[in-house]
Protein backbone atom coordinates (compact mmCIF):
# COMPACT_ATOMS: atom_id res chain seq x y z
CA UNK A 1 0.00 0.00 0.00
CA UNK A 2 2.86 2.24 0.09
CA UNK A 3 6.51 2.58 -1.43
CA UNK A 4 9.31 4.11 0.37
CA UNK A 5 8.02 4.03 3.73
CA UNK A 6 10.81 5.39 6.55
CA UNK A 7 9.06 3.60 9.92
CA UNK A 8 9.77 0.51 10.09
CA UNK A 9 7.46 -2.27 11.79
CA UNK A 10 9.67 -4.93 13.84
CA UNK A 11 8.09 -8.15 14.56
CA UNK A 12 7.29 -6.78 18.58
CA UNK A 13 8.70 -3.39 19.80
CA UNK A 14 8.78 0.31 17.61
CA UNK A 15 11.08 2.78 19.06
CA UNK A 16 11.89 6.42 17.64
CA UNK A 17 13.01 5.86 13.88
CA UNK A 18 13.43 10.03 13.51
CA UNK A 19 16.52 11.51 13.14
CA UNK A 20 15.89 14.67 15.20
CA UNK A 21 15.70 13.31 18.95
CA UNK A 22 16.68 16.29 20.94
CA UNK A 23 19.99 16.00 22.81
CA UNK A 24 18.20 15.41 26.45
CA UNK A 25 18.25 12.92 29.20
CA UNK A 26 16.02 9.96 28.12
CA UNK A 27 17.21 7.07 30.93
CA UNK A 28 13.52 5.96 31.38
CA UNK A 29 11.32 4.39 29.32
CA UNK A 30 7.41 4.69 29.29
CA UNK A 31 5.47 1.33 27.07
CA UNK A 32 2.25 1.40 25.65
CA UNK A 33 0.33 -1.65 23.72
CA UNK A 34 -0.46 -1.98 20.30
CA UNK A 35 -2.48 -4.56 18.87
CA UNK A 36 -3.05 -4.16 14.86
CA UNK A 37 -3.24 -6.43 11.85
CA UNK A 38 0.37 -5.98 10.46
CA UNK A 39 0.24 -9.44 8.53
CA UNK A 40 -2.70 -8.15 6.31
CA UNK A 41 -1.69 -5.80 3.41
CA UNK A 42 -4.06 -2.94 5.26
CA UNK A 43 -3.25 -3.41 8.35
CA UNK A 44 0.41 -2.65 8.32
CA UNK A 45 0.32 1.78 7.39
CA UNK A 46 -2.58 1.59 10.18
CA UNK A 47 0.74 0.49 12.70
CA UNK A 48 2.64 2.40 10.60
CA UNK A 49 1.00 5.65 10.92
CA UNK A 50 0.39 5.12 15.08
CA UNK A 51 4.73 4.03 14.74
CA UNK A 52 5.23 7.46 13.13
CA UNK A 53 3.19 9.61 16.15
CA UNK A 54 5.25 7.78 18.93
CA UNK A 55 8.06 8.36 16.68
CA UNK A 56 6.85 12.46 16.85
CA UNK A 57 6.01 12.34 20.37
CA UNK A 58 9.60 11.16 20.91
CA UNK A 59 11.06 13.98 19.47
CA UNK A 60 9.42 16.34 21.23
CA UNK A 61 10.71 14.98 24.42
CA UNK A 62 8.73 11.57 25.04
CA UNK A 63 6.30 11.21 27.82
CA UNK A 64 7.26 13.59 30.80
CA UNK A 65 10.65 13.50 30.06
CA UNK A 66 10.47 9.15 29.05
CA UNK A 67 10.95 7.57 25.40
CA UNK A 68 7.98 5.94 24.62
CA UNK A 69 8.70 2.50 23.36
CA UNK A 70 5.51 1.13 21.14
CA UNK A 71 5.34 -2.75 21.59
CA UNK A 72 3.49 -4.33 18.67
CA UNK A 73 1.75 -7.48 18.30
CA UNK A 74 -0.07 -8.80 15.23
CA UNK A 75 -3.90 -9.48 15.81
CA UNK A 76 -4.13 -11.39 12.28
CA UNK A 77 -7.62 -10.04 12.54
CA UNK A 78 -8.78 -13.38 14.90
CA UNK A 79 -10.33 -12.81 17.78
CA UNK A 80 -8.35 -15.28 19.64
CA UNK A 81 -4.92 -14.20 18.37
CA UNK A 82 -5.59 -10.69 19.41
CA UNK A 83 -6.83 -11.67 23.10
CA UNK A 84 -3.75 -13.51 23.02
CA UNK A 85 -1.46 -10.40 21.90
CA UNK A 86 -3.38 -7.91 24.46
CA UNK A 87 -3.07 -10.66 27.57
CA UNK A 88 0.51 -10.95 27.27
CA UNK A 89 1.00 -7.40 26.34
CA UNK A 90 -0.92 -6.58 29.56
CA UNK A 91 0.10 -8.92 32.21
CA UNK A 92 3.68 -9.33 31.01
CA UNK A 93 4.53 -5.71 29.53
CA UNK A 94 2.77 -4.04 32.22
CA UNK A 95 1.00 -1.60 29.80
CA UNK A 96 -1.14 0.85 30.85
CA UNK A 97 -2.60 1.52 27.24
CA UNK A 98 -3.01 -0.67 24.40
CA UNK A 99 -3.76 0.66 21.01
CA UNK A 100 -6.20 -1.57 18.77
CA UNK A 101 -7.58 -3.42 17.82
CA UNK A 102 -9.06 -2.15 13.73
CA UNK A 103 -11.94 -5.33 13.94
CA UNK A 104 -14.69 -4.82 16.11
CA UNK A 105 -15.04 -8.41 16.15
CA UNK A 106 -11.44 -8.51 17.65
CA UNK A 107 -11.64 -4.93 19.77
CA UNK A 108 -14.50 -6.50 21.91
CA UNK A 109 -13.46 -9.45 23.40
CA UNK A 110 -10.06 -7.25 24.25
CA UNK A 111 -12.01 -4.88 26.02
CA UNK A 112 -14.25 -7.40 27.96
CA UNK A 113 -11.45 -9.92 28.47
CA UNK A 114 -8.42 -7.99 29.17
CA UNK A 115 -8.58 -4.27 29.32
CA UNK A 116 -11.72 -3.72 31.29
CA UNK A 117 -10.60 -6.14 34.15
CA UNK A 118 -6.67 -5.12 34.43
CA UNK A 119 -7.61 -1.32 34.57
CA UNK A 120 -6.04 -0.64 31.23
CA UNK A 121 -6.88 2.46 28.64
CA UNK A 122 -8.27 0.86 25.23
CA UNK A 123 -8.02 3.53 22.42
CA UNK A 124 -9.27 2.39 18.93
CA UNK A 125 -8.43 4.04 15.28
CA UNK A 126 -11.28 1.93 13.05
CA UNK A 127 -13.45 -0.60 15.55
CA UNK A 128 -17.15 1.03 14.56
CA UNK A 129 -19.56 -1.10 15.78
CA UNK A 130 -22.56 -0.04 17.44
CA UNK A 131 -22.09 -2.85 20.30
CA UNK A 132 -19.02 -0.46 21.64
CA UNK A 133 -22.16 1.98 22.31
CA UNK A 134 -24.41 -0.43 23.93
CA UNK A 135 -21.22 -1.76 26.20
CA UNK A 136 -20.71 1.74 27.11
CA UNK A 137 -23.83 3.01 27.35
CA UNK A 138 -24.32 0.46 30.54
CA UNK A 139 -21.51 1.24 32.69
CA UNK A 140 -19.23 -2.07 31.27
CA UNK A 141 -16.47 0.16 29.64
CA UNK A 142 -15.64 1.70 33.35
CA UNK A 143 -14.58 5.38 30.91
CA UNK A 144 -12.12 2.90 29.75
CA UNK A 145 -12.89 2.70 25.73
CA UNK A 146 -12.16 5.14 23.58
CA UNK A 147 -12.53 5.06 19.60
CA UNK A 148 -11.39 7.70 16.85
CA UNK A 149 -13.06 6.25 14.29
CA UNK A 150 -17.00 6.86 13.00
CA UNK A 151 -19.57 4.17 15.07
CA UNK A 152 -21.42 2.03 11.28
CA UNK A 153 -24.12 3.79 12.05
CA UNK A 154 -22.46 6.76 10.60
CA UNK A 155 -21.31 3.85 7.99
CA UNK A 156 -24.69 2.23 7.14
CA UNK A 157 -26.43 5.63 6.69
CA UNK A 158 -23.89 6.74 4.10
CA UNK A 159 -23.62 3.28 2.09
CA UNK A 160 -28.06 3.44 2.03
CA UNK A 161 -27.39 7.40 0.34
CA UNK A 162 -25.13 6.37 -1.82
CA UNK A 163 -27.34 3.60 -2.56
CA UNK A 164 -29.98 6.41 -3.01
CA UNK A 165 -27.93 8.86 -5.25
CA UNK A 166 -27.83 5.82 -7.87
CA UNK A 167 -31.32 4.77 -7.80
CA UNK A 168 -30.94 1.30 -7.07
CA UNK A 169 -34.26 -0.29 -6.35
CA UNK A 170 -32.92 -3.81 -5.50
CA UNK A 171 -29.68 -4.61 -3.41
CA UNK A 172 -28.36 -7.65 -2.03
CA UNK A 173 -25.96 -7.50 0.75
CA UNK A 174 -22.67 -10.07 1.87
CA UNK A 175 -21.68 -9.20 5.34
CA UNK A 176 -18.76 -10.43 7.49
CA UNK A 177 -19.63 -12.92 9.98
CA UNK A 178 -18.20 -11.08 13.19
CA UNK A 179 -19.34 -8.63 15.46
CA UNK A 180 -18.75 -5.68 13.07
CA UNK A 181 -20.27 -7.48 9.48
CA UNK A 182 -23.49 -8.37 11.50
CA UNK A 183 -23.92 -5.03 13.03
CA UNK A 184 -23.15 -2.93 9.78
CA UNK A 185 -25.00 -5.89 7.55
CA UNK A 186 -28.23 -5.39 9.72
CA UNK A 187 -27.95 -1.61 9.54
CA UNK A 188 -27.61 -1.00 6.12
CA UNK A 189 -30.73 -3.54 5.62
CA UNK A 190 -33.12 -1.38 7.46
CA UNK A 191 -31.52 1.46 6.04
CA UNK A 192 -31.93 0.86 2.32
CA UNK A 193 -35.64 -0.72 3.53
CA UNK A 194 -36.64 2.44 5.37
CA UNK A 195 -35.76 4.42 1.91
CA UNK A 196 -38.14 1.65 -0.11
CA UNK A 197 -35.18 -0.25 -1.55
CA UNK A 198 -35.71 -4.08 -1.49
CA UNK A 199 -33.29 -6.24 0.13
CA UNK A 200 -34.09 -9.75 -1.61
CA UNK A 201 -31.31 -11.56 0.51
CA UNK A 202 -28.59 -10.95 2.93
CA UNK A 203 -26.15 -12.96 3.72
CA UNK A 204 -23.22 -13.96 5.73
CA UNK A 205 -19.65 -14.58 4.62
CA UNK A 206 -17.66 -16.81 6.81
CA UNK A 207 -13.63 -16.14 7.15
CA UNK A 208 -11.28 -19.13 5.93
CA UNK A 209 -13.42 -20.89 2.94
CA UNK A 210 -11.83 -21.82 -0.30
CA UNK A 211 -15.30 -21.08 -2.25
CA UNK A 212 -17.84 -19.07 -1.24
CA UNK A 213 -20.27 -20.68 -4.58
CA UNK A 214 -22.84 -21.45 -2.30
CA UNK A 215 -23.44 -18.22 -1.07
CA UNK A 216 -23.37 -16.48 -4.21
CA UNK A 217 -25.47 -19.09 -6.17
CA UNK A 218 -27.92 -18.11 -3.43
CA UNK A 219 -27.78 -14.52 -4.07
CA UNK A 220 -27.86 -14.75 -7.60
CA UNK A 221 -31.37 -16.41 -7.60
CA UNK A 222 -32.73 -13.07 -6.40
CA UNK A 223 -31.45 -11.53 -9.54
CA UNK A 224 -30.44 -8.12 -7.30
CA UNK A 225 -29.92 -4.63 -9.42
CA UNK A 226 -26.49 -3.88 -7.10
CA UNK A 227 -25.16 -5.44 -4.16
CA UNK A 228 -23.52 -4.08 -1.03
CA UNK A 229 -20.93 -5.56 0.34
CA UNK A 230 -19.16 -5.19 4.10
CA UNK A 231 -16.55 -7.60 3.77
CA UNK A 232 -12.13 -7.98 4.26
CA UNK A 233 -10.10 -7.97 1.07
CA UNK A 234 -8.96 -11.98 1.31
CA UNK A 235 -13.23 -13.13 1.41
CA UNK A 236 -14.15 -9.99 -0.38
CA UNK A 237 -12.23 -11.00 -3.60
CA UNK A 238 -13.37 -14.49 -3.17
CA UNK A 239 -16.85 -13.58 -3.50
CA UNK A 240 -16.43 -10.73 -5.79
CA UNK A 241 -14.95 -13.11 -8.51
CA UNK A 242 -16.98 -15.69 -8.06
CA UNK A 243 -20.33 -13.03 -8.24
CA UNK A 244 -19.31 -11.65 -11.75
CA UNK A 245 -17.62 -15.02 -13.10
CA UNK A 246 -21.16 -16.91 -12.36
CA UNK A 247 -22.90 -13.42 -14.16
CA UNK A 248 -23.48 -11.58 -11.21
CA UNK A 249 -24.30 -7.21 -11.81
CA UNK A 250 -20.88 -5.15 -11.50
CA UNK A 251 -23.09 -2.54 -9.55
CA UNK A 252 -21.47 -2.94 -6.14
CA UNK A 253 -21.04 -0.26 -3.08
CA UNK A 254 -19.04 -1.92 -0.73
CA UNK A 255 -17.08 -0.67 2.62
CA UNK A 256 -13.99 1.16 3.64
CA UNK A 257 -12.74 -2.51 4.49
CA UNK A 258 -12.60 -3.26 1.00
CA UNK A 259 -10.39 0.33 0.61
CA UNK A 260 -7.85 -1.95 -0.68
CA UNK A 261 -5.12 -2.59 -3.18
CA UNK A 262 -4.57 -6.36 -2.61
CA UNK A 263 -8.64 -6.41 -2.52
CA UNK A 264 -8.12 -4.51 -6.09
CA UNK A 265 -5.55 -6.52 -7.82
CA UNK A 266 -7.42 -9.80 -6.86
CA UNK A 267 -10.43 -9.02 -8.69
CA UNK A 268 -9.30 -7.10 -11.20
CA UNK A 269 -9.59 -3.06 -12.43
CA UNK A 270 -11.53 -4.06 -15.18
CA UNK A 271 -14.48 -5.50 -13.05
CA UNK A 272 -14.71 -2.37 -10.71
CA UNK A 273 -15.82 0.67 -12.90
CA UNK A 274 -18.46 0.81 -11.28
CA UNK A 275 -17.94 -0.09 -7.69
CA UNK A 276 -17.99 2.86 -5.41
CA UNK A 277 -16.88 2.88 -1.32
CA UNK A 278 -17.91 4.55 1.25
CA UNK A 279 -15.54 5.72 4.30
CA UNK A 280 -15.55 8.09 7.20
CA UNK A 281 -13.38 11.32 6.03
CA UNK A 282 -11.03 13.97 7.34
CA UNK A 283 -12.85 17.50 7.76
CA UNK A 284 -11.85 19.92 5.33
CA UNK A 285 -9.94 21.24 8.27
CA UNK A 286 -6.06 22.73 8.13
CA UNK A 287 -5.32 20.55 11.12
CA UNK A 288 -6.75 17.58 8.37
CA UNK A 289 -4.43 19.14 5.95
CA UNK A 290 -1.31 19.11 8.03
CA UNK A 291 -1.57 15.46 8.91
CA UNK A 292 -1.64 14.83 5.14
CA UNK A 293 1.57 17.07 4.67
CA UNK A 294 3.05 15.70 7.89
CA UNK A 295 2.19 11.70 6.11
CA UNK A 296 3.79 12.51 3.10
CA UNK A 297 6.86 14.32 4.21
CA UNK A 298 7.60 11.00 6.52
CA UNK A 299 6.33 8.22 3.88
CA UNK A 300 6.79 9.49 0.47
CA UNK A 301 2.61 8.62 -0.29
CA UNK A 302 -0.36 9.90 0.29
CA UNK A 303 -2.76 8.72 3.30
CA UNK A 304 -4.91 6.60 1.10
CA UNK A 305 -6.27 3.50 2.71
CA UNK A 306 -8.27 3.04 5.75
CA UNK A 307 -8.33 4.52 9.17
CA UNK A 308 -4.78 5.77 8.89
CA UNK A 309 -5.40 9.87 10.33
CA UNK A 310 -7.82 7.84 12.87
CA UNK A 311 -4.64 6.07 14.17
CA UNK A 312 -2.37 8.92 13.89
CA UNK A 313 -5.19 10.65 16.06
CA UNK A 314 -5.48 7.08 18.74
CA UNK A 315 -2.11 7.21 19.31
CA UNK A 316 -1.79 10.86 19.62
CA UNK A 317 -4.53 11.34 22.32
CA UNK A 318 -3.68 8.53 23.86
CA UNK A 319 0.23 9.65 24.45
CA UNK A 320 -0.77 13.64 25.56
CA UNK A 321 -3.69 11.39 27.92
CA UNK A 322 -0.44 10.06 29.76
CA UNK A 323 1.27 13.30 29.92
CA UNK A 324 -1.72 15.12 31.56
CA UNK A 325 -2.23 12.19 33.95
CA UNK A 326 -1.31 12.68 37.57
CA UNK A 327 0.13 9.00 37.42
CA UNK A 328 0.68 6.26 34.99
CA UNK A 329 -2.23 3.80 35.25
CA UNK A 330 -5.18 3.11 32.98
CA UNK A 331 -8.04 4.93 34.36
CA UNK A 332 -5.82 7.68 35.37
CA UNK A 333 -4.89 7.92 31.77
CA UNK A 334 -8.21 7.48 30.36
CA UNK A 335 -9.85 9.94 33.01
CA UNK A 336 -7.37 12.83 30.96
CA UNK A 337 -8.38 12.46 27.68
CA UNK A 338 -11.27 14.77 28.03
CA UNK A 339 -8.20 17.33 29.25
CA UNK A 340 -6.44 17.11 25.72
CA UNK A 341 -10.11 16.93 23.83
CA UNK A 342 -11.06 20.08 25.42
CA UNK A 343 -13.20 22.30 22.94
CA UNK A 344 -12.60 25.08 25.71
CA UNK A 345 -9.10 24.62 25.61
CA UNK A 346 -6.33 25.74 23.39
CA UNK A 347 -6.25 23.83 19.95
CA UNK A 348 -2.63 22.48 19.48
CA UNK A 349 -1.89 20.38 16.35
CA UNK A 350 0.57 17.64 17.09
CA UNK A 351 3.68 18.98 15.13
CA UNK A 352 6.85 19.68 16.93
CA UNK A 353 6.02 22.83 17.74
CA UNK A 354 2.48 21.94 19.13
CA UNK A 355 3.62 19.12 20.54
CA UNK A 356 6.14 21.47 22.77
CA UNK A 357 3.22 23.80 23.51
CA UNK A 358 0.56 21.17 24.67
CA UNK A 359 3.80 19.41 27.04
CA UNK A 360 3.92 23.38 28.44
CA UNK A 361 0.14 23.84 28.89
CA UNK A 362 -0.65 20.45 30.01
CA UNK A 363 2.02 20.65 32.98
CA UNK A 364 0.72 24.18 34.03
CA UNK A 365 -2.40 22.57 34.51
CA UNK A 366 -4.24 23.43 31.49
CA UNK A 367 -6.23 21.76 28.77
CA UNK A 368 -5.74 21.67 25.33
CA UNK A 369 -8.16 21.02 22.42
CA UNK A 370 -5.92 18.82 20.07
CA UNK A 371 -6.62 18.97 16.59
CA UNK A 372 -5.38 16.42 14.27
CA UNK A 373 -5.82 14.10 10.81
CA UNK A 374 -9.31 13.94 11.87
CA UNK A 375 -9.99 17.06 12.78
CA UNK A 376 -11.08 18.62 16.70
CA UNK A 377 -11.67 15.13 18.30
CA UNK A 378 -14.45 15.34 21.00
CA UNK A 379 -15.46 12.22 22.40
CA UNK A 380 -19.08 11.54 23.94
CA UNK A 381 -19.93 9.91 27.11
CA UNK A 382 -19.23 6.31 25.44
CA UNK A 383 -16.00 7.26 23.58
CA UNK A 384 -18.18 7.99 20.05
CA UNK A 385 -16.82 10.30 17.91
CA UNK A 386 -18.73 11.80 14.88
CA UNK A 387 -17.24 12.24 11.42
CA UNK A 388 -17.94 13.22 7.62
CA UNK A 389 -17.74 11.12 4.98
CA UNK A 390 -16.41 10.27 1.62
CA UNK A 391 -17.28 8.34 -1.46
CA UNK A 392 -14.82 6.31 -3.35
CA UNK A 393 -13.59 4.51 -6.44
CA UNK A 394 -10.85 2.83 -7.76
CA UNK A 395 -8.19 3.86 -9.62
CA UNK A 396 -5.07 2.51 -11.33
CA UNK A 397 -2.92 4.32 -8.47
CA UNK A 398 -5.28 3.01 -5.71
CA UNK A 399 -8.47 5.13 -5.00
CA UNK A 400 -9.37 8.74 -5.70
CA UNK A 401 -12.55 10.47 -3.54
CA UNK A 402 -15.09 11.28 -5.63
CA UNK A 403 -17.84 12.78 -3.04
CA UNK A 404 -17.70 14.48 0.43
CA UNK A 405 -20.49 14.07 2.79
CA UNK A 406 -20.14 17.30 6.02
CA UNK A 407 -21.15 16.00 9.06
CA UNK A 408 -24.15 18.27 8.92
CA UNK A 409 -25.10 16.27 5.67
CA UNK A 410 -24.65 13.03 7.26
CA UNK A 411 -26.88 13.49 9.97
CA UNK A 412 -29.15 14.99 8.33
CA UNK A 413 -29.84 12.01 6.31
CA UNK A 414 -29.70 10.12 9.65
CA UNK A 415 -32.52 11.53 10.82
CA UNK A 416 -34.33 11.57 7.74
CA UNK A 417 -34.12 7.72 7.85
CA UNK A 418 -35.29 7.92 11.48
CA UNK A 419 -38.10 9.78 11.20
Amino acid sequence: MHSGLKTTIGAAVVTAGLSAVPAMAQDCTTKIGAVLPTSVDWGRPIAETAAFAVDLFNVAGGVKGCKVEMILRDTQTDPKVGVDAAKALVDLEKVPVLLGAVSSGVSMPILTSVTVPSKVMQMSCCSSSTAFTSVASEGKTDGLWFRTFATTRNQSAVAALLVKERGYKNVAIFYKNDDWGQDIGRLVKADLEAMGVTVPASIAITDGQSSYRSEVTEVLKSQPEAIYMALYPAEGALVTREWISLGGTQKMVVANSLKSEEYRDSVGLQYLGETVGHDSAQPRTESARGFVELYKEQFDAEPSGPGLPNSFDAAMIALLAMEAAPDASGPAIAASVAKVTDPAGEPIFPNAEGLKKAKELLGAGKSISYQGGTGPVKFDANGDVSAPAVAWKFDESGTQEVQYFTLDEVDSFIASLEN
